[in-house]
């Protein structure tokens, strides 16, 4: 079982338990990674360097992040390693697509002078409960101090998909971020919460009040009291299940390893209420 818990830890719990089981529990082994995932490690990479050579005083060019980009791709990307699920996408598909992530970031923040970079890739690991029976742990993407003061937890998002306002107001991950940086920097101000939706070239913000923070606390609290005394471990088929990189060995896929259909559920009995004959 986890001694510190993540945000992404969490999440896998409440998507499907038996998932959680493997990766966290049983701790198995995983020989591929998802198109998706890999894709937003490589812009993540390069978002990183291009922010420690800013902190340096050096801007590289477009075409220089560009091309640092397509070096990480090429040097890591393994065809019998990296999952694409999507039968209408190839490597080379996901491979513009963070291309256009980078872009849009760059073009958007040029000459990056807005605000100061407090700290990048910054792992953080806290308490949310006095007597510390819930420990959390995380890394925040970019810590900044904008222009006004106030403190700023960015976190760069390469999927398709932006939230409605209302769902990011109650986003965890960043929400436990900011406890974290409370606890660690003693901030008492506001602080902001910052994402950017690099593929659709979108930025969001939310701020929280005591009260959600308060509430925050409670519910992580009581997502980890459901880890810690799960028993099943049931998976929870759902459209994420093709990303699944347990799927091979999921007992809810056990028919796909056994070359046969699964059994029909809405099929009837054809014996149901028949005479035995005696």
């Amino acid at each position: 079982m986890q001694k510190t818990f993540s945000p992404s830890s969490l999440n896998c719990f409440e998507n499907c338990p038996r998932q959680y089981y493997f990766r966290y529990v049983e701790k198995l082994p995983v020989e591929s990674e998802g198109i998706e995932a890999f894709v937003g490690k490589r812009v993540h990479e390069v978002l990183e360097r291009l922010y420690t050579f800013v902190g340096r005083g050096m801007v590289p060019s477009l075409e220089q992040v560009i091309y640092r980009y397509h070096v990480y791709f090429a040097e890591h990307y393994d065809e019998d390693r990296i999952r694409i699920v999507r039968k209408e996408m190839n490597a080379e598909a996901y491979r513009k697509n963070g291309t256009r992530c980078i872009e849009n970031y760059y073009r958007k923040h040029y000459p990056f002078d807005g605000d100061e970079t407090l700290g990048l890739e910054t792992k953080i690991q806290f308490r949310i409960d006095e007597v510390g029976r819930y420990p959390i742990r995380g890394i925040i993407d970019r810590l900044v101090r904008a222009r006004d003061g106030v403190l700023e937890i960015h976190d760069f998002k390469t999927g398709r998909r932006v939230p409605r306002q209302e769902e990011l107001d109650k986003d965890r991950q960043l929400g436990l971020y900011e406890l974290g940086i409370r606890d660690q920097m003693g901030e008492e101000g506001e602080i902001r919460l910052v994402w950017h939706f690099v593929q659709s070239n979108q930025t969001r913000v939310s701020c929280r009040s005591d009260a959600q923070r308060d509430r925050l606390k409670r519910k992580t609290g009581l997502a980890i009291d459901a880890i810690r005394t799960e028993e099943k471990w049931a998976p929870k088929e759902s459209g994420l299940c093709g990303w699944c990189e347990f799927r091979g060995v999921c007992p809810a896929f056990a028919h796909e390893r056994e070359d046969e259909p699964p059994p029909r559920t809405d099929q009837p009995d054809l014996f149901a209420g028949a005479s035995s004959g005696k």
